[in-house]
């Protein structure tokens, strides 16, 4: 039941983080606003996750860990009430930042409930029924969220939330206590490292955010924005470094194996979230999908995610994390090649075993990674650890969109130049397309002056269409590129099953 409780809330949380985005046209134009004011409804929700995460384990001891999980369930199903009800962009957009503050709470204190509640032999399973939700609300957001919208309207994508945060309120009351190891502190709180963070992410978070459609740093907006960011970071850590009561103890760092885990952590946040942005656009702008049937033709991937996060605990506990990872990490890079290889003639099934594979990779991954990254954490700094990991996988996964999207923009415009060398009136194809086209055209009614035109409308469309396709193209292999360059990190972690031999025979023979 505890299990139960906790992973309730864990897919609520990572479900809002992608159901929305199908829904934004929709809202957009319920709210009149630019394509600028309504991605503010995703960055609103996000910022607020991200700053909220790291202050977990100090919130938890100041209030109880109970109290503050159920006060976040509270606050994230009223304010997805509130969303759904929301007539104006502004109040949205507060009602958002209300509901990930609540959500951002959600997912790093399931994880580390799960740590506490199951033995040692089973945290590998733990991790997977954890990554379940975590990984697989995103995935499957975009389908969820077309029917919901399609079927009905878009409140209901905030809506749906509000019946399952009553029972997950409910769950927690009866089933969850706080820890024996959480104490309870009272006394001064550290502002200084508070506001240095909150200034910091903050500033961070909406530069990846706003970065490509400002075009990065020629924006002056961009450009204080990323020295407000390092200014912000930098005192944050300086202050939490030197402070006896940090508001986030990043102290935690020195274990070697949770810093090299949390990485590998941050590289697959930043492959699923920028996949995750671009396939869509993928599939809907350059193959015709509809919003729906995109989500569908997602699917695989989320089916044998969600499949190969329920098998992976129990294999971690065979195999290991370091085997697990090299698997994964390898499997991905095959699967995103795979895609580097694609054309405008793609068809479903041949988008069909590449994301089977993503789905194998991503889920073995996850789960030996999470489970590695917390195997030598003392439960007093459980708390704290599951929220660190849980921010720098969220702002990864940030930068992993931003990146996919600014590769993806000036792909386009690099290989349409590079392809317009070849379309020409000196290339013999070229003129004989062209003459073909406004054939066409005249025998469809047209004049031949209008023809020609036409022709040459149709030839920029192909041009820019092909020039598409390669840019995904490069991205897909930019990201097949980041997998295997990982692969070393792999090497330096130790495998907490050998540790924990080690750590037991040198107690026995004491």
């Amino acid at each position: 039941m505890i299990i139960l409780t906790v992973m309730t809330g864990s897919i609520m949380s990572a479900l809002d983080t992608s159901i929305v985005n199908v829904a934004l046209p929709h809202m957009q134009g319920a709210f009149g606003a630019s394509v600028e004011e309504i991605a503010w409804v995703s960055t609103g929700y996000i910022l607020s996750c991200v700053i909220v995460m790291p202050l977990i384990a100090f919130l938890s001891s100041r209030f109880g860990r109970k109290n503050f999980y159920l006060f976040s369930i509270v606050l994230f199903t009223v304010s997805s009430m509130l969303c759904g009800i929301a007539r104006d962009l502004p109040s949205m957009v507060i009602f958002r930042i209300l509901q990930g503050m609540g959500g951002g709470t959600l997912v790093p204190v399931a994880q580390a409930i799960l740590r506490e509640t199951l033995p040692p032999q089973d945290r590998g399973k733990a991790m997977g029924i954890y990554g379940f939700g975590v990984i697989l609300g995103p995935a499957v957001g975009p389908t969820l969220g077309g029917w919901l919208t399609d079927q009905y309207s878009w409140p209901w994508i905030f809506y749906i939330n509000v019946p399952i945060g009553i029972l997950n309120t409910l769950l927690v009351m009866r089933y969850i206590e706080d820890p024996p190891h959480l104490v309870r502190e009272k006394g001064r709180m550290d502002i200084t490292g508070l506001l240095f963070m909150i200034v910091g992410l903050g500033a961070l978070q909406i530069m990846l955010e706003k970065g490509q459609r400002r075009d990065w740093f020629t924006s002056d907006f961009i450009v204080w924005l990323a020295v407000v960011a390092c200014i912000g970071l930098a005192a944050f850590v300086r202050q939490e470094l030197k402070t006896d009561r940090p508001a986030v103890n990043l102290r935690i760092l020195k274990n070697i194996n949770f810093t090299l885990t949390t990485v590998l952590g941050g590289i697959l946040g930043l492959c699923l979230y920028g996949s995750l942005f671009i396939m869509p656009l993928f599939l809907q702008h350059l193959l015709g999908y509809p919003a729906y049937e995109s989500g569908l033709a997602m699917l695989p991937r989320a089916m044998l995610m969600a499949f190969s996060m329920l098998i992976a605990g129990k294999i971690y506990v065979w195999i290991g994390p370091r085997l697990m990872i090299m698997i994964g990490l390898t499997v991905n890079a095959m699967s995103f090649f795979m895609f580097s290889r694609f054309s405008l003639d793609v068809g479903y099934w041949d988008l069909f075993l590449p994301q089977c594979l993503q789905g194998l990779g991503f889920g073995f991954i996850f789960v030996a990674v999470s489970a590695a990254a917390l195997s030598g954490i003392e439960m007093k700094l459980m708390t704290a650890a599951t929220g660190l990991y849980n921010v720098v996988r969220q702002v990864f996964g940030s930068f992993g969109i931003a990146l996919c999207g600014t590769l993806l923009t000036h792909g386009e415009s690099w290989n349409r130049a590079a392809l317009m060398w070849h379309v020409s009136a000196l290339n013999e194809s070229t003129v004989e397309s062209q003459q073909m086209i406004s054939s066409f055209l005249v025998f469809q009614g047209g004049d031949p002056a209008t023809a020609d035109q036409g022709a040459l409308r149709i030839l920029e469309g192909i041009v820019m269409q092909q020039a598409s396709m390669l840019s995904f193209n490069h991205v897909f292999f930019t990201l097949a590129v980041l997998f295997m360059l990982s692969m070393p990190l792999v090497i330096l972690i130790k495998d907490p099953r050998l540790m924990a031999m080690k750590n037991s025979g040198t107690a026995g023979s004491g």
